[in-house]
């Protein structure tokens, strides 16, 4: 979700370029390296869902179902650690909609609870459900939708109507199809899709099982083809990394407006902020799951390891190289300091977050008008994440760099706008 408001403008530094310690070459190849393998480790683990997603459409069984919803979580964690390339490479925020579109009008893909409603103003297709009508109308021509398709999905039904809660693809598409509706509101629990509704015959509960099924493979073997063209992107020879390092001046402004735009308008606007101030868990980032905390901690963690220049793979193994923090220090080590701490303090806050969830206080319980301990929690993190940026448009100037863009939010620049 795009709201582009200019957050800031920093001014060129009218002194010398510092004397870096490391050549920005160096330090724009790790950052392509890390990339390549972040996207690489998404790549896998997308792999490892799709061959959970089979093996549940070919068995359907409690365990199989299971078995694909964890396959699914362990995806997001490399996943979400990608985001902080997103607003500075072009070529990732073009791609972005297809893969993590949020949020969604599910009732356009499968059934829904009555309270849910019906087609709006805003969204005629709000509850098409797609896995039950073989046809429908787009614009005044008849769409045969009796093969559900990754084509179908991708050229068709995605942002059906050019309406962007359309969201037909992608991570939260095949998390809706793995838990459903979460219909619990503020309360415990996440979706509670049962695996009989991926069985055949007289056990099929909710109708059109096979199509769902299908829905699921397409939307996941869509989710495998996505990332490979990405990944292949950030490989040596690829045109985000080609791109990249045509200007090293424009690549580190890249990596510098990815950090600040994901810490600022992003994720402690419109992914924590927004949803505290409208009291809403259907603005969870994972609303179905109740993975919310994870998406938000390991957002944050991929802000740190591209500052810090290192990334652990899922692996176990280390890419690490010459890092922004490395220039950072050469032109000013208190500046760094600072930087790497108020990092370190929004991850923990952040981990705050996670852990209590952990225990059973789930983020939408947090997200409850009048609950304290939940508000202070997300606070701690919106807080951390504010003043980290405070911090990185000071690197912008230190690294005497022209003006950045950060992204903004509403709910941060003009909350009176959020109610309007």
């Amino acid at each position: 979700m795009k709201r582009l408001t200019l957050l800031a403008t920093v001014a060129a530094a009218s002194f010398a370029l510092p004397a870096f310690a490391v050549e920005k070459t160096d330090m724009l190849a790790n950052y392509a390296n890390i990339a390549a393998a972040k996207y690489g480790d998404s790549l896998i683990t997308a792999q490892r869902l799709k061959a959970a997603v089979d093996a549940l459409v070919a068995n359907p069984s409690a365990e199989n179902l299971t078995a694909a919803r964890h396959a699914w979580l362990a995806a997001r964690v490399p996943y979400q650690q990608t985001e902080v390339y997103r607003f500075g490479n072009a070529i990732v925020d073009d791609w972005e909609g297809k893969v993590n579109a949020w949020p969604l009008d599910e009732g356009l893909i499968d059934y829904v609870d009555a309270s849910y409603g019906g087609p709006s103003d805003e969204n005629e297709f709000a509850a098409l459900n797609v896995v039950a009508n073989t046809t429908f109308d787009l614009s005044g021509s008849d769409i045969d939708a009796s093969a559900i398709t990754p084509d179908f999905l991708s050229e068709t039904l995605h942002e059906a109507d050019g309406v962007e809660a359309n969201v037909a693809t992608g991570y939260h598409a095949i998390e809706f199809l793995l838990w459903g509706q979460d219909l619990n509101g503020h309360g415990a629990g996440a979706g509670n899709r049962p695996w009989t509704d991926y069985a055949m015959a007289a056990d099929c509960t909710n109708g059109n099982c096979d199509r769902r099924g299908a829905y699921l493979i397409a939307a996941t073997d869509l989710l495998v083809s996505d990332l490979e063209w990405m990944a292949a992107q950030w490989a040596e020879g690829g045109a985000a990394r080609t791109e990249l390092t045509l200007d090293t001046d424009a690549g580190l402004a890249a990596i510098l407006t990815g950090m600040g735009s994901l810490s600022y308008g992003e994720q402690a606007g419109e992914r924590m902020r927004l949803g505290l101030m409208l009291n809403d868990p259907e603005e969870e980032h994972d609303c179905f799951s109740d993975n919310t905390h994870n998406s938000h901690y390991y957002d944050g963690l991929g802000i740190q390891n591209v500052y810090l220049g290192e990334y652990v793979r899922v692996d176990g193994t280390l890419v690490s190289g010459a890092s922004v923090s490395d220039m950072v220090a050469a032109a000013d080590a208190a500046l760094d300091v600072e930087m790497q701490g108020k990092l370190s303090t929004t991850m923990t806050a952040l981990g705050r977050i996670k852990t209590a969830a952990e225990a059973g206080f789930a983020y939408d319980q947090m997200l409850e008008r009048g609950n304290v301990a939940g508000e202070a929690l997300i606070m701690g993190g919106v807080n951390g994440l504010i003043d980290q940026t405070r911090s990185i448009e000071r690197v912008v100037t230190t690294l005497g760099l022209d003006g950045i863009a950060f992204e903004g939010s509403d709910s941060l620049d003009d909350p009176n706008a959020v109610f309007q």
